[in-house]
């Protein structure tokens, strides 16, 4: 039997997760007093329908929207317990975010787009260049470094995302439908990378997608049904 000092809690834990968009007649009740915990180090795969929730899920995990009840702990934090400035602070440092739509300032740099967390966390032009120099050699970027990211093919801009999402040595990636808008082959190109970060550096990585072959590369799938969890898979073998 384990000793309770062995036991490992948790990096993300929701309870009781409840969220409603509107009120009265026209209140959609989105989440509907889910529970969930995310391991150190998992890949997971958020799956569902259209309107099942599974989104809204990832934008309470990633700090980006608050929960109308319930409890979100991050490293056994209660989320709701920290001021809007200190949300911000933990969202730029510990989570790094993609897309499927690229959110790239078009006609800025690769480099500026990639270093803009870090511009926004104060951060000196001098160490923001090799940071950002860095993260893009990662990702065989650096010759593109002072390209405008509109320039870019669109498996270039996803591998600039990915950059981004690293510049602030995060450890938690969500990602929402981030091969959506790329060809297979090139998807599969982003995919390997961003399984890549989990697995050679033990980055979280939650995944909201409808591609079942993207979900089964995951450690977990779960999948969400009118706001709640219908049928999690096992682990991945």
């Amino acid at each position: 039997m384990r000793e309770a000092a062995d036991v490992v809690s948790p990096l993300l834990s929701v309870s009781n997760l409840h969220k409603t968009y509107g009120s009265g007649p026209s209140a959609f009740e989105a989440l509907k007093g889910l529970d969930l915990d995310i391991a150190e180090g998992e890949s997971m795969a958020i799956i569902g329908k259209s309107g099942s929730g599974k989104s809204t899920l990832m934008h309470l995990l990633a700090l980006l929207d608050r929960p109308t009840s319930g409890t979100i702990t991050l490293d056994g934090t209660d989320t709701s317990r920290l001021s809007a400035k200190q949300l911000n602070q933990t969202r730029n440092s510990a989570f790094g975010f993609v897309f499927q739509q690229f959110f790239l300032n078009a006609q800025a740099s690769v480099l500026d787009n990639v270093t803009l967390p870090l511009k926004i966390a104060g951060v000196s032009r001098r160490e923001r260049t090799a940071r950002g120099m860095a993260a893009l050699a990662q990702l065989e970027l650096d010759d593109k470094a002072g390209n405008k990211a509109n320039d870019l093919s669109g498996g270039q801009k996803q591998r600039v995302v990915i950059a981004r999402a690293l510049i602030n040595q995060p450890r938690v990636i969500f990602a929402d439908e981030p091969t959506g808008n790329l060809d297979t082959a090139t998807g599969t190109v982003v995919e390997d990378i961003l399984f890549d970060l989990n697995q050679r550096q033990g980055i979280n990585l939650v995944v909201v997608t409808h591609d079942e072959d993207l979900a089964s590369r995951c450690d977990r799938s779960i999948y969400i049904r009118d706001g709640l969890i219908a049928a999690p898979a096992g682990v991945a073998a």
